[in-house]
């Protein structure tokens, strides 16, 4: 639904009048561009090139651009721009590398003027100079920029990047010799259009392509003369960051970093309002934003006209910030009004919480709840300041006062709980490479270390439901394994409960009054000893929390009996088994054995295969009670996927407490074991969401692990992309080819460290405004005392 509202604005002796509306194209549009007097708009795209006059209430079609009777890719558009000084000229950049000019006021029907034909790939950018009437600059997929004079029929230079592609071209408002360029590898440059052969500087703006930059439209003179805002230039780039640039500085300075949701495809400053502009996304989001750059986290205004991407935007006027038109995929040109733009600060939460990486607490809420509070002292900053909160704005600003927090810290205390945890584990832990006995046992071992019994245990019942029991050393198991068993299990032997808690044995002893046998849940303390050793001593039992279930049990006769001075049952004087049960191989004695006998069964850490099929018991003295069992946790006969549903939970425990570690490290321990189990989409949020903790650790090469290492094919990928490094040599600043590191032109090898002279084997590290490097020890030491670049070429050089 339209919105009625108008706004009419007074520009010298012309008059805009008009309303958020919009038009239905007949195709997707690629780029828009207004004329000069704001009264007409020129649509591009693959399949439209139209011209439509804005109006009071609607666009009208005024002129269609596409004449011929065969369809030309020199009509498929990815740019067009519309002089500012000529309203009849207009320039388009084409998908097959051809750059024309249209000329409006030809009489005949093809206004199409001019054809530049020098580019090899998809021009994605071109644009006029905003003071010279013939100069034209395009910038193209092929990584060249150039400058084309319309009086004459090619270009009058060209400018080498030696980069990949250049996605945008703009000339500066300030400087009439000075334009930027962003590419693909996350640079921006500034070049003299006299100087064709280097460009004049050259810094990285983005991790990742840069789409987009716009020049500050004001010409303003600060302090000692120096331009303030005509000096700033606003960049855009796949890591979904708007970055604002003080390029007047001898080194380019950020001033502004907005965070967006999506990549930044457009970016364009509002006019005559300082602080604000206007960004639309590549893809997943639809919506146009305005912000204030110095409130980078909630959009001033959002409009929400368009229902698929946006791939235009353009202020109406050069000096009214009242409307603003833009085109989208969906088909659609819109004018949106800034007066009806919802404003996401008045639904702003003005409280938050988050932890830091150091166990900081930062809490915000609103001012007057915490001013009520008069007890509360303010956060000093005193060990870092937070990055995430802005200095309180000025009450003169629009929507400032709409929604404001005051932040408080709560630090952890030197004797509180640390996380180091998480960086020792996620160093020592081992994840591949070697048999999962070995990576069970080993990380079982690290968190035993640390502190973290639970995940200890974890790793070692994994190791016991994986392994066979041939793989794993009996030195290394918890509890003795059977030696003729093959069900792969351990066996669980004699326990000592003499330090058993008193009335223990009456609550678990088995109910022989039903057919149906029972199981109950014997806890152990941990100060229970097992009796293993072959010297019949009592011996301290596994460190590991000893919670045992004594499972089922087939049959009437297979039930196992707590033995207890202090409940015994005169009726039942001992105990045999009958023979109906087990297959005996030798005659049982009535004579109960003693307690010496009962030792000198259990001197080795194995039971053999025949007494694994056969459970002894009998009463002792009261000095020496004890439970033994020889029954197998589980029959071998189960299918080998049996604890699946278990692991799987076990997976999901630790993720929702939190521990994403433990999580992917036992995804990429078991591998396809337990991978089919799990849903695609959770163990990718479980990746991502470790992968980012590594890397706020900055953990880079236990990060790159988890990604080799992982079982998401949507994480495996994140390593492949962005690979390709283009090298210049760092004396002649030629392109290095691919036949080595020695340089094809000078013959000289790129790797020199510029402070020892030396070949540079291992980490090498350079500057990528001057190209020079070395050893990182070596230029770490250089730049602590000398900012200048250690081979003499006058760069200020920066490492962080």
């Amino acid at each position: 639904m339209e919105k009625m509202s108008r706004v009419t604005t007074a520009l010298g002796g012309n008059v805009l009048t008009g309303r958020t509306m919009h038009c239905h194209l007949d195709a997707p549009a690629n780029a828009i561009s207004v004329c000069r007097d704001a009264a007409q708009v020129v649509v591009a795209g693959r399949s439209i090139f139209k011209v439509y006059a804005i109006e009071e209430d609607q666009f009208v079609e005024k002129l269609n651009l596409r004449v011929g009777r065969k369809p030309s890719l020199n009509l498929s558009c990815a740019d067009v721009v519309w002089h500012q000084m000529d309203e009849n000229l207009l320039a388009t950049a084409a998908t097959n590398g051809v750059v024309v000019t249209w000329n409006l006021g030809r009489p005949s029907r093809n206004k199409q003027d001019q054809l530049f034909t020098e580019h090899k790939r998809t021009v994605n950018k071109v644009c006029f100079h905003p003071t010279e009437a013939h100069m034209l600059l395009s910038g193209s997929q092929d990584g060249f920029m150039k400058c084309f004079d319309l009086r004459r029929k090619d270009s009058v230079s060209t400018f080498s990047g030696q980069s990949e592609s250049v996605r945008d071209v703009q000339f500066s408002i300030r400087d009439y010799f000075t334009f930027a360029s962003t590419f693909e590898n996350g640079n921006v440059q500034l070049w003299d259009i006299r100087r064709p052969d280097r460009c004049e500087r050259m810094f990285t703006a983005h991790n990742g392509p840069v789409f987009c930059c716009d020049w500050h439209p004001e010409d303003r003179c600060g302090a000692g003369g120096r331009w303030v805002d005509g000096g700033w230039l606003a960049t855009g780039g796949r890591d979904k960051m708007v970055k604002v640039w003080d390029v007047t500085t001898p080194r380019a300075r950020e001033v502004h970093c907005v965070q967006t949701i999506a990549s930044v495809a457009r970016v364009k400053w509002r006019p005559e309002c300082r602080h604000h502009l206007a960004t639309c996304s590549m893809m997943v989001d639809h919506n146009i934003y305005v912000w204030d750059v110095r409130r980078p986290f909630v959009p001033a205004a959002m409009f929400e006209e368009h229902r698929d991407v946006t791939t235009g935007i353009a202020w109406r006027h050069p000096h009214d910030p009242s409307f603003l038109l833009s085109g989208s995929k969906d088909s659609t040109l819109c004018q949106h009004l800034f007066r009806d733009a919802s404003q996401p600060v008045e639904r702003a939460n003005p409280e938050g919480l988050c932890y830091g990486l150091f166990g900081d607490l930062a809490f915000a809420a609103k001012e007057s709840l915490v001013a009520a509070e008069s007890g509360r002292k303010p956060y000093a900053g005193d060990r870092r300041h937070p990055i995430f909160f802005k200095r309180k704005l000025d009450p003169a600003e629009p929507f400032a006062g709409l929604a404001s927090s005051a932040l408080s810290v709560f630090e952890t205390e030197a004797s509180g709980s640390s996380i180091s945890w998480f960086v020792d584990t996620a160093q020592r832990y081992a994840l591949a490479g070697r048999p999962l006995a070995e990576l069970c046992d080993h990380n079982a071992k690290v968190a035993r270390e640390l502190g973290r019994n639970q995940v200890a245990q974890t790793w070692t019942m994994l190791r016991i439901i994986y392994c066979s029991p041939g793989l794993v050393p009996s030195a290394n198991l918890n509890h003795s394994v059977g030696k003729g068993s093959s069900c792969g299990l351990p066996l669980m032997n004699s326990f000592n409960l003499k330090e058993m808690a008193p009335g223990l044995g009456s609550e678990t002893w088995l109910d022989r009054s039903k057919g149906d046998a029972r199981s109950d849940t014997v806890l152990l303390d941990s100060s229970a000893t097992l009796i293993t050793n072959e010297d019949n001593e009592e011996t301290e039992g596994s460190d590991v929390p000893a919670d045992y279930l004594l499972g089922d049990v087939e049959g009437d006769e297979e039930e196992l009996y707590l033995l207890d001075p202090d409940h015994t049952h005169p009726e039942e004087p001992e105990y045999v088994l009958p023979q109906e049960a087990f297959p005996l191989r030798h005659e049982i004695v009535d004579t109960p054995p003693g307690a010496e006998h009962l030792q000198d069964k259990a001197d080795s850490p194995h039971v053999s295969g025949n007494e694994a099929d056969a459970a002894s018991l009998a009463p002792v003295d009261s000095s020496f009670s004890l439970v033994s069992v020889s029954h197998a946790l589980y029959d071998s006969r189960l299918p080998p996927d049996f604890f699946s549903a278990l692991v799987r939970d076990m997976l999901h425990f630790y993720a929702e407490q939190g521990d994403v570690q433990m999580a992917v490290s036992v995804l990429i321990a078991l591998g396809e074991r337990v991978r089919k189990d799990i849903d695609e989409q959770a163990q990718e949020h479980w990746y991502t969401s470790y992968i980012d903790l590594l890397q706020r650790f900055r953990l880079w090469n236990v990060s790159n692990e988890v990604v080799k290492l992982s079982t998401s094919r949507a994480i495996s990928c994140l390593n492949q992309a962005s690979t390709s490094l283009h090298v210049n040599c760092s004396h002649c600043k030629r392109p290095m080819s691919g036949r080595g590191w020695v340089c094809g032109r000078c013959h000289r090898c790129a790797s020199m460290c510029a402070v020892c002279h030396h070949v540079v084997k291992g980490l090498f590290v350079w500057c990528q405004g001057c190209s020079h490097g070395g050893h990182l020890q070596h230029i770490m030491k250089w730049l602590e005392g000398s900012s200048h670049c250690p081979a003499g070429c006058g760069h200020l050089c920066e490492y962080s």
